[in-house]
C-alpha cells in the first residue's frame, strides 16, 4: 500500500511540474507579443512564406463552399503604423502551389480552362491606396493580376499581433485578410455561372521585419 501511495505522490509531482514548465514555457512565449498596434515596429518587412496562406472558397453547384489554398507566398510590405496612407503591400502568389483535397481537381485547376498555371505562373498584387478603419484595421486596395488580367481589389486587414518569433528570433506580425473577387472579371469562365463566380479569399499572413 506504501508503494502504491508512493507512486502516487510522484506521478502528482512530476505532472505538477511537467505543467509548471510548461505554464512558464507558455508565458514565456507570450510575453513579447504585442497586442497593441501603436506599439508595432514601422519599417520594412517580407512575408514569412512558412506561415502565410490564401484560402480560397467558391460554391460549387450550390452545394457547398469548397476551399482550396495557396501556399509559398512572397511578397513585402512596408509598414507605417502611424500614417496607414504611407503603408505599401505586395503579394505573389506562385499558382502552381494551389491545392485541394482532391489530386483531381488539384491537377485540374492548373490546366488552361481554370488558372492556366503554365502561361500565368504568378499572380500579384500590388497595393495602391491604403485607409484606416479602425483601431487595428485597414481597407487596402490595390491592383490584382491573375490569369493574364488585372484588376482593383480591396483587401480588408486585421492586425493580429507582433513580436520576436521564439524559434527562428525575426521580429514578426501577423494580419489576417479577406477579401472577394470575381473569378469571371479575369477570364476564369469554366462552370459559370454554375460554379460560383464570386470567390472568397482568406489570408493569414506573416511578415518579418528585414
Amino acid at each position: 500500500m506504501k508503494k502504491i501511495i508512493a507512486g502516487l505522490f510522484s506521478a502528482t509531482a512530476l505532472f505538477l511540474a511537467t505543467e509548471g514548465a510548461y505554464a512558464v514555457s507558455a508565458q514565456q512565449t507570450g510575453s513579447d507579443v504585442v497586442s497593441t498596434i501603436q506599439d508595432v515596429k514601422n519599417g520594412n518587412y517580407k512575408i514569412d512564406p512558412y506561415h502565410t496562406q490564401i484560402i480560397f472558397s467558391v460554391s460549387h453547384f450550390g452545394f457547398t463552399n469548397y476551399s482550396g489554398n495557396f501556399s509559398d507566398i512572397a511578397g513585402s510590405l512596408n509598414l507605417n503604423i502611424h500614417d496607414v496612407s504611407k503603408s505599401k503591400l505586395t503579394i505573389e502568389i506562385p499558382i502552381q502551389s494551389i491545392q485541394t483535397t482532391s489530386t483531381k481537381l488539384t491537377t485540374e485547376l492548373k490546366d488552361p480552362n481554370w488558372f492556366g498555371a503554365a502561361k500565368y505562373p504568378t499572380a500579384h498584387f500590388v497595393s495602391t491606396k491604403s485607409v484606416k478603419t479602425g483601431d487595428k484595421t485597414a481597407d487596402v486596395t490595390g491592383n490584382l493580376t491573375l490569369h493574364g488580367v488585372t484588376k482593383p481589389v480591396t483587401l480588408h486587414v486585421s492586425y493580429i499581433g507582433a513580436g520576436v518569433n521564439p524559434l527562428n528570433k525575426a521580429y514578426t506580425v501577423g494580419f489576417q485578410i479577406t477579401g472577394k473577387i470575381n473569378r469571371g472579371d479575369f477570364g476564369i469562365m469554366t462552370y459559370l455561372p454554375k460554379v460560383g463566380n464570386e470567390v472568397d479569399l482568406n489570408i493569414a499572413a506573416a511578415f518579418e521585419k528585414k
